[in-house]
């Protein structure tokens, strides 16, 4: 059963990933562009598989002292003991088998987003702009916001809330992976978040925009220096560089603004946490982080408000395929299949 868990819980996020990788090498060729990794500081290939290994150990090392009682001597019999009992062969499979599956979709989704202005020379931003302002009233929602909210302490808080969700996605896909004993509801957020990079590829590539910071940067001059404005800076030039000379450049281009898969993977996160039960407060934190997270999107001219919509409308489709995709649904409708074995807590899963 160990050997084949992989396709029965990561299966069609694996059919993603090889589908987006033959996506990846077909531009490149026809286009003349490198393939990189994604992450140039800490590789993705090593950072990925290091969190994951923080999150084993994480796992085991706490259980592994309290059984010893604290006394070291003791702590390699019950390391084993705790490794035996949390890691049998099967979730080493599952956990491994998962990491690859999304890292794979990950890579391939950083790759063809750096590939859309060569694919496609358009680009929308005018549009969304004047759909935003017909939504609200001939005002920018960007400019709006600052009037609001101000543009000092805010504008740091906003920072803040983008520079977090950089973290959550991996560690978030740790936890999946590696605390939960509910494979299940694993499987169906890691594949639901492959489903999010491969139809964010997608719509990157169909409607190509750069978002309200590069098409109307003097609409945020107001704005305090933060990280986002750094973050800003160094994504503009990694653009420029890429245009003008892929090869050389040594770098990917990461700017695409519709849709906002900031809003629309944590969307994601938090339709998977309220389809598998998890804690009230858990559940009531992701929505709450979801809420910051659009509102930090447009306040720093990440995203037209047009995208957070996209946004949301993405991450709830990725979902609702991800539970599809892994049998966690009864007819349309998602819902958690238990597995004989797993905790009780699972059974509390809620219902759409």
């Amino acid at each position: 059963m160990a050997g084949s868990s992989w396709i029965r819980y990561f299966g069609w996020a694996w059919a993603a990933g090889l589908l987006m990788l033959l996506a990846t090498f077909w531009i490149a060729a026809t286009e003349d562009l490198p393939i990189r990794d994604p992450d140039a500081f800490i590789p993705g290939y090593l950072r990925m598989p290091l969190i994951v290994l923080a999150a084993i150990l994480t796992d085991i090392v706490p259980r592994a002292l309290h059984r010893a009682g604290y006394r070291l001597k003791d702590v390699p019999a019950t390391w084993r003991e705790v490794t035996a009992e949390r890691w049998p062969r099967s979730h080493w499979v599952f956990a491994l088998s998962g990491m690859a599956a999304w890292y794979l979709t990950y890579a391939t989704f950083r790759n063809i987003k750096s590939f859309v202005p060569f694919v496609n020379g358009n680009n929308y931003d005018a549009e969304l702009n004047s759909i935003d302002k017909a939504i609200f009233f001939g005002r920018e929602p960007g400019d709006l916001l600052h009037d609001v909210l101000g543009t000092d302490v805010t504008a740091q808080l906003m920072s803040a809330v983008y520079l977090v969700w950089i973290f959550l996605v991996p560690v978030s896909i740790a936890v999946a992976l590696v605390w939960t004993r509910h494979n299940r509801a694993g499987s169906w957020y890691v594949t639901a978040v492959a489903f999010d990079w491969m139809l964010g590829a997608l719509i990157y590539l169909l409607v190509p925009t750069v978002g309200p910071v590069y098409s109307d940067p003097a609409e945020f001059s107001d704005l305090p220096r933060t990280y986002a404005t750094w973050l800003a800076e160094k994504l503009l030039d990694d653009r420029v560089a890429v245009l003008a000379d892929p090869w050389a450049s040594g770098t990917l281009q990461t700017i695409a603004a519709f849709a906002s898969l900031h809003c629309g993977i944590m969307m994601t996160i938090c339709l998977v946490a309220h389809f598998v039960g998890l804690p009230r407060w858990l559940r009531i934190a992701a929505w709450a982080f979801l809420v910051a997270t659009c509102f930090s999107t447009v306040y720093l001219g990440w995203h037209f408000f047009v995208d957070v919509v996209g946004g949301l409308a993405l991450g709830t489709l990725g979902a609702w395929m991800g539970a599809m995709a892994t049998g966690n649904h009864v007819g349309l409708r998602p819902r958690l299949k238990i597995e004989e074995g797993e905790p009780e807590l699972a059974a509390s899963g809620a219902r759409l």
